[in-house]
């Protein structure tokens, strides 16, 4: 497999997803890499998120919002103030940096130059780009015939039920990726698929027009990152070559070479009550993994602090460069 080697010191990142998954993550590589392009999920329409979407007609600022804020090189204060969120009146439980994004949006032609914008006000290190401009909403397909339509009603339709996602996709169907997103995934040295969300996350980056496809050409090093925890309403009983090959048949591409799993075991009396919840570590199945054409990579880059586990951004981040410095001229062959 040829790979680009001019930038190996400090390589060209395209990190794929949204939610706090990717934010987390980010806080970490920002320390390793100027050369980050974050790219982010706009199909959210829960929360504050959807009542600006609504309200105004906008893309969903939230998981923007956080990926901004995770790369911003600003005083302490500016954070702070990006995270507010009002307590009273009607704007109760909405962020200040979400209203933020929302005047730049305002102010700007597109949503893309309103990220753009607020990148330059925070210094950011990298880039963050919305995956598309267009107003677009998830729907997720069952095994059972059933459909439903909002990225926040996912979870909730499924919960309690034996149903499983068989495929999500966006209305309407494969909008336009943003040119400027396919240009920086087939520029990269290195892909990071996740963390976050499968099918909330990470799913609605790889259904847009574009994206898939230019991931799957790319000569890159390429790699997922498995999520710790199952997430009830979502994946519940998934192990890893679940997660993988929901990734590669809803996408319709072989989109990574590697997965990158935690090798921590999660504290007992922590465990016990994510269980309670839904929710347990994944399995990793390697031999059916393998099969997939992916190789495992394991390392204790998880966290659990304040009893909520999570990965580390500093761990993970390290892991992340270490693994692409050893594994980027290797392919996992069937």
């Amino acid at each position: 497999m040829s790979m680009k080697t001019d930038s190996r010191h400090d390589p060209r990142i395209a990190v794929i997803g949204g939610g706090t998954g990717l934010s987390t993550m980010l806080r970490g590589l920002k320390k390793l890499s100027r050369s980050i392009t974050a790219i982010v999920t706009v199909a959210d329409d829960g929360g504050g998120s959807g009542m600006l979407r609504e309200d105004l007609g906008m893309p969903p600022p939230g998981d923007v919002r956080n990926c901004l804020q995770a790369l911003a090189n600003t005083e302490p204060i500016m954070e702070q103030l990006l995270a507010y969120r009002f307590t009273e009146g009607s704007l109760k439980g909405q962020s200040f940096g979400n209203l933020f994004l929302a005047a730049l949006n305002g102010m700007s032609e597109t949503f893309d130059e309103a990220v753009r914008r607020m990148s330059d006000v925070l210094a950011i290190t990298g880039r963050v780009l919305p995956v598309s401009n267009e107003n677009v909403y998830l729907a997720a397909d069952f095994d059972d015939g059933s459909e439903v339509v909002g990225e926040s009603r996912i979870a909730d339709f499924k919960k309690g039920t034996d149903k499983r996602i068989s495929r999500v996709h966006l209305i309407p169907e494969r909008p336009r990726a943003l040119p400027q997103a396919i240009e920086a995934i087939s520029a990269a040295d290195m892909i990071v698929l996740g963390p976050g969300s499968l099918y909330t996350s990470i799913m609605p980056n790889l259904v847009t027009d574009g994206v898939a496809e230019a991931i799957a050409k790319s000569d890159a090093f390429k790699i997922y990152v498995l999520n710790v925890m199952t997430q009830d309403g979502e994946t519940e009983g998934y192990t890893a070559s679940d997660h993988i090959e929901a990734l590669f048949s809803n996408s319709g591409e072989h989109l990574f070479d590697w997965c990158l799993a935690n090798s921590l075991a999660i504290p007992e009396e922590i465990a016990a009550k994510y269980r309670a919840e839904g929710a347990e570590p994944v399995e990793i199945d390697d031999d059916a993994v393998y099969k997939l054409g992916v190789g495992v990579l394991r390392a204790p880059v998880a966290s659990w602090a304040k009893g909520l586990v999570r990965h580390d951004p500093d761990r993970l981040s390290r892991e992340l460069m270490r693994v692409y410095r050893e594994k980027s001229h290797t392919r996992v062959y069937l």
